[in-house]
C-alpha cells in the first residue's frame, strides 16, 4: 500500500477508533495513544495491508486488542501491588505473632515462678479473666487481698520480663505495657 491509498483507507478511521479506544479506556488521551500506536504500526506494515479484504474490522481489532493490553497491564500492576502490600502485612503479622508467643511463653515461664497465692490470683485474673468477686469465691480471700496480690505479681512478672529483655528498648515496653 503506498500513502496516498493509506491516507484514503486507514486515515478516515481516526475518529472511530479514537472513540472506540476513548470508550475502552475511559480516558481520550489514553485513546489517542492507542490510535497513534496503531497507526504506527499500520505504516510499518503498510506493505502488508493489500492482502487484508477489510481493512476497517482490521484496524478495529488492532485498537481492540491494544486497549486490551493496556487494560491488562493495569491490572497486573494493581494486582502485583496489593499482593505485594499483602504479603508484606502478612510477614509483619508473622514476625509479630511469634515475638509475642515468644513473649508470653517467657511470662508463663515467670508466672510459675511466683509464690502460689500471686500465682493463683494472676492466673485467675490475666488468664482464665474471672472477676474479683469469682476469684474471692475460689480462694476465699477478701478482694482488697486479691488486688494486692494481683498487683504485686504482675509488678513482678513485669520487671523479671524488662531484666530477661535487658536492652528494655521502647519495643519490649509497648509490649510488655501490653501484656500487662
Amino acid at each position: 500500500m503506498i500513502a496516498s491509498d493509506f491516507k484514503i483507507k486507514v486515515m478516515p478511521l481516526s475518529d472511530k477508533i479514537l472513540r472506540h479506544a476513548g470508550y475502552m479506556l475511559k480516558s481520550e488521551e489514553k485513546g489517542r495513544d492507542v490510535v497513534q500506536d496503531v497507526f504506527l504500526k499500520l505504516w510499518q506494515n503498510r506493505q502488508e495491508l493489500d492482502k487484508i479484504k477489510n481493512i476497517e474490522a482490521y484496524i478495529v481489532r488492532m485498537t481492540h486488542n491494544r486497549c486490551m493490553d493496556i487494560i491488562k497491564s493495569n491490572r497486573f500492576v494493581t494486582i502485583d501491588n496489593e499482593s505485594k502490600i499483602k504479603l508484606n502485612k502478612a510477614s509483619l503479622d508473622l514476625s509479630k505473632q511469634i515475638e509475642l508467643s515468644e513473649s508470653a511463653a517467657i511470662i508463663k515461664k515467670l508466672i510459675n515462678r511466683l509464690p502460689e497465692g500471686q500465682k493463683t490470683v494472676i492466673e485467675l485474673r490475666d488468664i482464665d479473666q474471672l472477676s474479683y468477686e469469682e476469684i474471692s469465691k475460689i480462694t476465699n480471700q477478701n478482694i482488697n487481698t486479691i488486688r494486692v496480690n494481683l498487683s504485686r505479681a504482675r509488678k513482678k512478672v513485669r520487671n523479671e520480663f524488662l531484666k530477661i529483655n535487658s536492652d528494655g528498648n521502647e519495643r519490649d515496653k509497648k509490649i510488655t505495657a501490653a501484656l500487662f
